[in-house]
């Protein structure tokens, strides 16, 4: 009887090692599992390796760019999965795909507005949608203003943010938003009218880092 306690409090102890061990797991262990996870799903690893040297390059602890190195790889996982098997889905869509993800898109809004968009509007349809989400629209009502947009033009959709941000639903016109950009101008990832339709960063050409600094 005395045995069978005792191998049952050793149970007990192995088994609440467990979540103990993943927790103090050194950081660039966890860096070296979500790349390889990232390897393993078919996500292009320089997407999070660009977020590593980002945090390197600022000082930032090894914990702390492993925390970020982890959320971005679950984000970019979900985001393939939602997109998986629209034709022509690259990096720059995985990008602004995994940022709608992480402003609270869910798999199901991302999968339908994949759907709707043409190919060469994927990318600004999908960084409009996470814009209007920012400013504090549900996700499925921001689906079907873009939606709505794309029908009307390409003018229509890459103005669609400013245009949201005028009539209520968000932050006042000119006033940080919930990322930090402005409620009245596109968002970071949209071109200004006229410009690429390819997503690009602020001060830059076409990016494949995303959002969410280190």
């Amino acid at each position: 009887m005395k045995n069978a306690i005792a191998a049952a409090m050793m149970f007990i102890v192995v088994a609440g090692a467990g979540p103990l061990l993943a927790q103090v797991q050194p950081p660039q262990d966890r860096i070296n599992t979500a790349l390889a996870r990232a390897r393993e799903v078919g996500i292009p690893v320089a997407l999070l390796q660009s977020k590593i040297a980002e945090g390197k390059a600022k000082g930032v602890s090894l914990d702390r760019i492993a925390t970020a190195v982890e959320r971005r790889q679950a984000a970019l996982e979900r985001a393939s999965q939602a997109m998986a098997g629209h034709e022509g889905t690259g990096e720059a869509e995985l990008v602004v795909a995994a940022d709608a993800v992480e402003s609270g898109v869910s798999e199901a809004v991302l999968t339908a507005i994949s759907e709707t968009a043409p190919r060469e509007r994927r990318a600004v349809a999908i960084a409009a949608l996470t814009q209007l989400v920012e400013q504090g629209h549900v996700p499925e009502a921001a689906l079907a203003r873009v939606q709505e947009a794309l029908a009307r033009g390409p003018e229509a959709l890459l103005n669609l943010p400013a245009e949201a941000g005028r009539r209520g639903g968000g932050p006042p016109t000119g006033q940080p938003g919930a990322a930090g950009g402005r409620a009245g101008s596109p968002p970071a990832s949209v071109p200004a009218p006229g410009g690429t339709t390819q997503p690009t960063r602020p001060g830059g050409p076409p990016t494949g880092t995303g959002r969410g600094g280190v």
